[in-house]
């Protein structure tokens, strides 16, 4: 596609082609935002690192309150413009986009990064016609005249499963249903051809049928474009056999992050392996409780003081109370755990006794290797890493206690 500058746009950015990308798409370092409140300041997402190369996908999980959504909208820029704190750096495609201006993040949303928002039903405009809101991001982006667009746009509908897509060009989005508004959204994602798409919660709403056609069609278009993904979303079964890797984030901060295959079969974090236990089972008996994590996330006005999770952790010690863990390596430099006293096959190393597997983790953990995820030809390799590591923040020499690797950061405050 031939791209052209937005109107009233003079400064020019130059993205180089795929095929001579060199380094990871996406480098994001430290990054914080926060939100100034009359009850205080709310501090969202505080000191996330991440990487992802082209092709890749990375799923971001963490109940609701985690911080998923703010660090999606806090990569793209797409923050209100009064009240809010900001630091940190994001690198995509050689660009630093925290250091860019309006009119420069313009011409890079929808032509070079692209997201899928929540719920369509709020994110489309509801007296516009859908082929209008396909067309306008190809006639701003793209050198196209009105009836090229028109054309692609159909195009676009039929690529994401949306039947009669002449007649259906000319709706409404409340004429459409949910899962058929969701795949516009795809579209209107997709239509600039970006290198990176993030899906905030794409199935949000919808039953589990329609779930798996959406996710399985995002699979399906990332492979032929080979695009990166961000999949943000609260249910690990989610992204088990769609990522390459997984960050769970806690409370704005993340608490474990690793390959997918890794992360389920070598869980460190009571927080992750607590997400695996809440999954639903087709196995258990008609009318089984399922399992829930005791108490709420923390006030991200006023924090606890040490390990955020520490108030609804089955494991918690008085050093888990007093000192926030850092990130540190679990035998690998692909994957890091905040906690003090991680689980080891399945078991605390706290000093006290502690329950083995149970529920969907024990069945996670005995299952054979998962399948290979992400891209054509993926052997399940890490497609994202952490992020830059400070001098302030170099492995000790000397590793914990409990076996596992050195220190690679802590959190900050």
């Amino acid at each position: 596609m031939n791209r052209r500058s937005p109107k009233g746009t003079t400064s020019t950015l130059e993205f180089p082609d795929a095929g001579v990308d060199i380094g990871p798409l996406l480098v994001v370092d430290d990054l914080h935002t926060a939100f100034r409140t009359t009850r205080g300041t709310v501090r969202a997402v505080d000191g996330i690192s991440l990487s992802v190369d082209r092709g890749k996908t990375l799923g971001i999980v963490g109940e609701s309150g985690s911080g998923k959504t703010v660090l999606s909208r806090s990569i793209m820029g797409l923050l209100p413009p009064h009240d809010v704190l900001t630091s940190g750096t994001v690198h995509f495609a050689g660009h630093e986009l925290t250091a860019m201006s309006q009119a420069q993040l313009r011409k890079v949303w929808g032509a070079e990064l692209s997201m899928i928002f929540q719920d369509p039903m709020t994110a489309l405009n509801p007296v516009k016609r859908i082929g209008r809101q396909i067309t306008e991001s190809l006639r701003l982006h793209v050198d196209m005249d009105r009836r090229e667009a028109t054309v692609t746009a159909v195009e676009l509908l039929r690529s994401v499963g949306i039947p009669s897509p002449e007649e259906r060009i000319r709706w409404y989005p409340f004429q459409l249903s949910g899962g058929m508004r969701q795949r516009v959204m795809i579209a209107i994602a997709l239509a600039c051809a970006p290198r990176l798409v993030l899906a905030d919660e794409p199935t949000t709403g919808l039953d589990v049928t329609v779930q798996a056609q959406i996710l399985d069609l995002l699979a399906d278009l990332q492979r032929e474009r080979h695009m990166a993904v961000i999949l943000v979303t609260h249910d690990l079964g989610v992204v088990a056999n769609r990522a390459d890797d997984i960050m769970v984030m806690y409370a704005g901060r993340v608490v474990e992050r690793a390959p997918t295959r890794t992360l389920f079969h070598d869980t460190r974090m009571p927080y992750t392996r607590a997400l695996m236990d809440s999954i639903p089972r087709l196995a258990d008996p008609s009318g089984s409780r399922l399992n829930a994590i005791a108490g709420r996330p923390p006030d991200l006005i006023h924090p606890p003081k040490g390990c955020r999770f520490a108030p609804r952790c089955p494991y918690v010690q008085d050093r888990c109370r007093e000192s926030d863990p850092p990130l540190r390596t679990a035998g690998s430099s692909d994957h890091l755990f905040a906690c003090w006293f991680p689980l080891v096959n399945g078991v605390s190393t706290a000093p006290v006794a502690s329950p083995t597997l149970r529920g969907p983790a024990a069945t996670m953990a005995q299952a054979p290797a998962l399948p290979a995820t992400g891209s054509p030809g993926s052997t399940g390799s890490s497609g994202s890493r952490a992020g830059p590591v400070g001098s302030a923040d170099r492995p000790r020499a000397d590793g914990p206690e409990d076996g596992s690797g050195p220190e690679v950061g802590g959190t900050p405050s």
